[in-house]
C-alpha cells in the first residue's frame, strides 16, 4: 500500500498545511522551556496548556508517578476501589474544604467531566423529587470541553451544528449580565438543573465579577439549582489562590479541577461535589451512572497527591501572587500600536489587539501573532481577537522580562512597527 501523502499524526486544532513542520513539533521541556524538532529552545508563556503550573520535569512528580506505576500498574475504580483513588480523594477533600465538600469523582478530563457534572445535576434533582429540572445553564464565550456533552455546554461556535451536537437542554446566557440569567431563570427556573462557570472565561480570559457571582448566588439561593464552579483552568493557583471559587462569598455546590491537578503529566479531572449533593446519592442508595477506563488510576491519583505536595513545599500560590503582580507591571508598561487592552486574573492573561484602524484585530490573523511571537523566542496561546498570556507559577522575574521581550519583537515583525522598550 502507497504511504498517504500527509504525517501520520493528526494533531488537535491544527491546520492542515501547518501538519508536519519541525517548528511546531516539541521533543522534550524542562522548567519553563520547551525544545523543538528544529532544534529551537522557546520560553514557555503557556504552561503548556495551562497544565503545568509549577513548570516541566518536576522530579518529585514525575518519581512518585514511576513508583505507582510499578507497585500498581493499572487498578481502577469500576465497580472497586483502589487505595491510591482513596488518599487523592480524601486529600482534594482536605484542599477544597472538608466543611463543605464530601465525595470526589474521577474523570479523565475536563471536557469528560463537565459531560459528568450534567448527568450528576440532573439525577441529583431526580433524587430530589423535581425530575423537570433537565436544562444546564453555561456562558456565552466559556469553555468547558469538546466531547459531546462538554461540546454542547462550550459557549464557543466550534462547529457544533455541523458535528449535529444536542443543544435542546442548554442554555447559554452573557457573563457578567445577570439581568439577562435571571430573566431566563423566571421564565424557565423550575426546569433548570445547574448553572455552569468558569470563574475566569477560559477563552476571553475575562473573570466573573463581585455583584455577578453574588447575584449567582442570590438566584441559586431563589430557583434550587446547582451552582458549578469549572475550574479547569482557575485551579492550583492560577489566580491567586488554590481555587479561584475560594474567594467567593459561597462555595459552588460542585467543583471541577484538571490541568493543574496532576501539573499536566496525567490524563486526569475531579468532580469534588458538596457533602448536600453527595448525600442525596447515599440516602437514596443511588447509583451514579459515569466510569471512565483511566479514570482514579494509581499513576494519576499518585501525580495529585504528588502535585498537591509539591504546591505546599514550593508555597506555589504565593510564588504565583508575585509572578501576577509583575504580570500587571508589564502589561502596564505594554505600548503598542496594536494592544487594545488587556484582561484576566492572576497568571491568567489576555491582551486584545486591533488593527492599524482601531478595529478588533479579526480572529483569522491571530494565528499569524502566535507565529510571529513564537519566531521571536516564546510560546503564547491564541484568544479571542488577541493573545494570552498564561505563565507558570513558578516563572522568575527574568522569564516575564525575556516573555515581554519576545512578545514586543513579535508584535513589531507581525506590525512592521519598532516596538517601545
Amino acid at each position: 500500500m502507497t504511504a498517504p501523502p500527509w504525517p501520520a499524526l493528526w494533531p488537535a486544532l491544527m491546520p492542515a498545511d501547518e501538519q508536519g513542520w519541525d517548528e511546531l513539533c516539541t521533543v522534550s521541556a524542562e522548567g519553563v522551556r520547551i525544545r523543538f524538532a528544529d532544534g529551537r529552545e522557546l520560553l514557555c508563556g503557556t504552561s503548556g496548556l495551562w497544565n503545568t503550573n509549577l513548570g516541566y520535569g518536576n522530579r518529585a512528580i514525575a518519581d512518585a508517578v514511576a513508583k505507582a506505576l510499578v507497585e500498581a500498574s493499572y487498578l481502577n475504580v469500576f465497580r472497586y476501589e483502589n487505595d491510591y483513588a482513596r488518599r487523592a480523594a480524601a486529600a482534594l477533600v482536605e484542599l477544597c474544604g472538608a466543611d463543605h465538600y464530601g465525595r470526589v469523582v474521577f474523570s479523565t478530563s475536563g471536557g469528560a467531566a463537565n459531560d459528568l457534572v450534567m448527568k450528576l445535576a440532573r439525577q441529583y434533582h431526580a433524587l430530589e423529587g423535581a425530575d423537570r429540572r433537565k436544562l444546564v445553564v453555561g456562558l456565552k464565550g466559556g469553555y468547558h470541553g469538546m466531547t459531546f456533552g462538554s461540546f454542547a455546554l462550550t459557549g464557543d461556535d466550534f462547529g457544533q451544528r455541523l458535528y449535529g451536537v444536542d443543544q435542546r437542554l442548554i442554555r447559554h446566557v452573557t457573563p457578567n449580565a445577570a439581568d439577562e440569567l435571571a430573566r431566563l431563570l423566571e421564565r424557565q427556573g423550575g426546569q433548570v438543573a445547574a448553572v455552569v462557570v468558569e470563574p475566569v472565561l477560559g477563552s476571553g480570559a475575562i473573570p466573573l465579577t463581585g455583584a455577578y457571582v453574588a447575584e449567582l448566588l442570590r438566584l441559586r439561593r431563589e430557583y434550587g439549582f446547582l451552582l458549578v464552579a469549572d475550574e479547569v483552568a482557575t485551579g492550583f493557583g492560577r489566580t491567586g489562590s488554590f481555587f479561584a471559587s475560594q474567594s467567593w462569598p459561597e462555595p459552588p455546590d460542585v467543583l471541577i479541577a484538571s490541568k493543574g491537578l496532576t501539573n499536566g503529566v496525567a490524563a486526569a479531572a475531579v468532580v469534588v461535589a458538596s457533602r448536600r449533593v453527595a448525600s442525596a446519592f447515599t440516602a437514596a442508595g443511588a447509583v451514579l451512572a459515569h466510569a471512565e477506563t483511566q479514570a482514579g488510576t494509581p499513576a494519576t491519583c499518585a501525580a495529585i497527591l504528588a502535585t498537591i505536595a509539591e504546591m505546599r513545599r514550593l508555597d506555589a500560590v504565593a510564588l504565583g501572587r508575585r509572578v501576577s503582580d509583575r504580570l500587571e507591571e508589564e502589561l502596564a508598561a505594554l505600548r503598542h500600536p496594536m494592544v487594545a487592552g488587556t484582561s484576566g486574573l492572576g497568571c491568567f492573561r489576555a491582551i486584545r489587539l486591533r488593527t492599524p484602524d482601531g478595529a478588533e484585530l479579526p480572529q483569522a490573523e491571530v494565528p499569524a501573532v502566535v507565529a510571529a511571537v513564537r519566531r521571536a523566542g516564546a510560546v503564547v496561546h491564541p484568544g479571542v481577537n488577541g493573545i494570552q498570556l498564561v505563565p507558570a507559577l513558578t516563572y522568575s522575574e527574568a522569564d516575564l522580562s525575556e516573555l515581554f521581550g519576545c512578545l514586543r519583537a513579535g508584535l513589531s515583525a507581525y506590525s512592521g512597527r519598532e516596538v517601545p522598550a
